[in-house]
């Protein structure tokens, strides 16, 4: 049914990020699918932004990512599961986006921590990939 599964994970939320894995690992073992992995380096929004930080610094979180991510996915990847992680750096929904229609999945699994009231007015990624995705996507829910 699944042969490709994304799962956007946010390094900062372990837990979350357990959760959502160990459901795309459980489709992945149902239905043989390859897993891809993928976390999001936030852009700085404006560019101005970006002139109060020395230089270099993009290339250095985006390193460092990728160094937190890979020690991650050692520590939480069964031993019978291939995982490709991808480190991408933008808007965090849209890279998810990105790199969804760029692995060819058929499935968009990420962990939600439950909606407060900030999030009805502002959106969650979440949401926006909900609404946007044009792959299934499974919300796992804290």
């Amino acid at each position: 049914m699944f042969s490709t599964i994304l799962v956007p994970i946010d390094l900062a939320e372990p837990e979350s990020s357990h959760r959502a894995l160990d459901a795309a690992f459980h489709m992945a073992h149902e239905y043989n699918s390859d897993v891809h992995v993928m976390t999001v380096v936030p852009d700085f929004g404006m560019s101005i932004v970006g002139g109060y930080f020395p230089e270099g610094f993009e290339q250095k979180a985006l390193d460092g990512t990728r160094q937190r991510l890979d020690e991650y996915l050692e520590g939480a990847v069964p031993d019978n599961v291939d995982v490709k992680g991808h480190v991408a750096h933008g808007s965090i929904y849209e890279e998810i986006l990105r790199v969804a229609k760029e692995v060819g999945a058929d499935v968009i699994v990420m962990a939600s921590h439950r909606p407060a009231m900030r999030d009805y007015l502002i959106g969650p990624n979440a949401a926006r990939v909900v609404r946007h995705a044009t792959q299934s996507v499974l919300v796992v829910r804290d």
